[in-house]
């Protein structure tokens, strides 16, 4: 009997589907219009569709951008916040920032809402020292009003305890005993470390989402129940690793920027089999623009991320950076006849006006339909294409007219626009952070990043693309590809010579000890079970920290400040031998690996050529006129052909635009290594 694995990633406009039968090797991709209003339709939608049986399929692995839409369009559940006395505001307070840079204007609202903001008596020290006991009494007065107020989730957050949690811990035991659901939300469960606004931001997020996450997540478990599925379902996390769903539901905070990390995973995984370890990923859907690192092989991970001004998640993640740019992004000239683009996009209804589906604003996706890039009767998710006329009237009168521009002049200056905020956004992530551009590959992927690789590769001077063979479901194959995922920290905050190595041990064997145990309640298979210890440093006087990794057993003080100054003297060129080494925090990540996927599955079909010929011609534009352009079905692309530009590759998932003087060469995993040329 076949056994099927889907990976299942939602987008703002379209959700996508891999399926996967490792045996045969038979794979099957879905793409459906994403179904906001309640995105689990999308997904059964998807998988009926695809024809695989719900009972033939061992796992399904689920992206979700529930969480962080959540957040970012303040759409979370109100909660009510239990906490030290005289601490109410720290949400408020936050740091010494401002919502806009310049001037002293701007505001700010906290998660939870101040009149749901109560405080009881209680009080530790920095140490862990008790000064004041939990007056147990005032915590259920206070459960009580968060109640009649109407709050549906509760966080308990108590000042320092990240270092001593027992009174944190004992007034999540009272909230469990008289909330009417399980949206209760410690802080020193979701982040153990020091800081009090990150951690209480952390844990507002995690019970702000809570109810959402869970009546969705809930919603489809059922649907896929009722339809024969028969195991659990699986969750991307922000950190690239897969929970199982009734865990998700326990801390969704760990499910922020889970589709996009997914991309990331993949990236990683064929950039390694395809000799290109170093990797800008680049995903580009309908609505947005996300950016990460991946080095060496494995994507960069942070544990500092803000989802919005003021909301900082200090939980591991894939460091990405999303900016609003993407297909169905709207151009527009604003007041002071400047043209803009995004971050107001079509999303999947009514979508670009060559979706014919009622948009009537002209989109990114629409300015590569009018420059030729793109064919609508093959672009994959229009349903009736709208007459061209209707396009080029819309660029002409929302865009053209007030530039003074004809239709084909305000498509390419969409266009320009674009790609100088595409630009922007991988510099932030390379350039502004020590990487030059030139050391990577570019790999885009969704649905529209290969319609500008090449364009964005030569202005950044990054000398190759890497376009992956189903772009616009890699993130659905980076559900597939990633491994069961667990990460722990316990903040120390103390000199490293005082710490007792002992102490430091059982911390560890705490931290891996809970993962293996989580792994295990998941019951997802696993090959084996891979432990990595880290510890976060820094010298007394600095403000950041330098995490490296360590030994556990063998953790002693020679070998951890041995590794700490061989890592500062390669990242700084200095060695601080006078200065105090100060242990600020323990991180285990306990990460069980599935069975990995052959990426040859994916390779060329066997009837593909070496030499294939276009399937048709059309004149597309570049940089200043039209040119001939041979279009290619990569469908009929084999291993080992090569397409010189100017050249179109199409597929069902993505479109894939080699400019003039690029040059494009297949490989055995079905990949298109792509020399740019005239690198800037």
């Amino acid at each position: 009997m076949s056994q099927w694995q889907a990976g299942i990633d939602v987008g703002g406009t379209n959700t996508d589907l891999l399926l996967l039968e490792p045996q045969s090797g038979e794979i099957r991709v879905e793409k459906v219009s994403s179904t906001p209003e309640d995105q689990s339709r999308g997904v059964i939608r998807g998988l009926v569709e695809s024809r695989v049986p719900f009972n033939r399929l061992t796992a399904i692995i689920h992206g979700t951008t529930i969480a962080t839409n959540a957040v970012l369009e303040r759409k979370g559940a109100r909660c009510g916040l239990i906490t030290t006395r005289g601490f109410r505001d720290i949400l408020e307070l936050g740091r010494r920032t401002r919502p806009r840079n310049y001037g002293m204007i701007g505001s700010f609202e906290a998660l939870i809402d101040r009149s749901f903001r109560l405080e009881v008596d209680e009080r530790m020290d920095a140490g862990g020292r008790v000064l004041t006991s939990l007056d147990e009494d005032q915590v259920r007065d206070a459960l009580q009003e968060l109640l009649k107020l109407g709050a549906e989730a509760v966080v308990i957050q108590f000042l320092h305890s990240y270092v001593n949690p027992t009174h944190e811990q004992r007034a999540t035991e009272i909230a469990r005993e008289v909330w009417p659901n399980g949206y209760v939300t410690a802080s020193s469960d979701v982040l153990r470390e020091v800081r009090e606004f990150e951690r209480g931001s952390t844990a507002a997020v995690n019970a702000y989402v809570q109810p959402v996450l869970a009546r969705y997540l809930g919603r489809l478990s059922d649907e896929l129940a009722s339809n024969g599925f028969p195991n659990r379902l699986l969750v991307m996390q922000g950190n690239g690793g897969i929970m199982a769903a009734d865990l998700a539901v326990r801390q969704p905070v760990q499910t922020v920027m889970s589709g996009p990390a997914a991309g990331a995973i993949a990236a990683a995984h064929i950039g390694h089999q395809s000799d290109f370890p170093n990797l800008i990923a680049c995903d580009m859907g309908g609505t947005s623009f996300d950016v990460s690192l991946i080095r060496d092989g494995i994507p960069v991970v942070s544990a500092e991320k803000d989802l919005a001004y003021g909301v900082p998640v200090r939980v591991p993640m894939v460091d990405i950076h999303t900016i609003g740019a993407g297909g169905g992004s709207i151009a527009r000239v604003d007041a002071g006849g400047i043209l803009r683009v995004g971050p107001e996009s079509a999303g999947a209804m009514p979508g670009p006006i060559c979706y014919g589906r009622g948009g009537c604003r002209p989109t990114v996706t629409d300015a590569n339909v009018i420059l030729g890039r793109v064919d609508p009767a093959e672009f994959s998710g229009i349903e009736s294409s709208a007459a061209i006329e209707a396009v080029e009237t819309a660029l002409t009168e929302k865009v053209g007219r007030p530039l003074g521009l004809d239709s084909v002049e305000a498509a390419s200056a969409i266009l320009a626009v674009a790609g100088n905020q595409l630009a922007s956004a991988i510099r932030l992530v390379s350039i502004e952070k020590g990487n030059d551009p030139r050391d990577f590959a570019l790999f885009p992927f969704g649905g529209a990043g290969a319609l500008h690789a090449v364009a964005l590769a030569r202005e950044l001077g990054v000398p190759n693309v890497l376009v992956p063979r189903f772009p616009g479901i890699t993130s659905a194959l980076g559900c597939m590809l990633a491994d069961l995922r667990h990460d722990f920290s316990h903040t120390i905050w103390r000199s490293l010579a005082e710490v007792d190595p002992s102490h430091a041990e059982a911390v560890f064997a705490e931290q891996e000890s809970r993962g293996r145990a989580m792994i295990a309640e998941e019951g997802v298979p696993i090959a084996d079970i891979k432990v990595i210890f880290e510890a976060d440093l820094l010298y007394r006087g600095q403000s950041h920290v330098f995490r490296i990794p360590v030994l556990s057993p063998g953790f002693t003080h020679d070998s951890v400040v041995k590794t700490l100054r061989e890592h500062y003297r390669a990242r700084f060129e200095i060695e601080l031998h006078e200065m105090t080494p100060v242990l600020a925090s323990l991180r285990t990540t306990v990460v069980g690996r599935r069975k990995q996927i052959d990426l040859a599955l994916f390779g060329a079909n066997a009837s593909a050529e070496r030499h294939p010929d276009p399937i048709d011609k059309r004149a597309v534009y570049f940089e200043s006129s039209f040119v001939e352009t041979a279009i290619y079905d990569r469908e009929m692309i084999g291993a080992g052909a090569v397409i010189e530009g100017p050249a179109i590759v199409q597929q069902a998932d993505s479109t894939i635009v080699l400019d003039p003087g690029a040059v494009a060469t297949s490989d055995r995993l079905g990949n298109l290594t792509i020399d740019v040329g005239n690198v800037v």
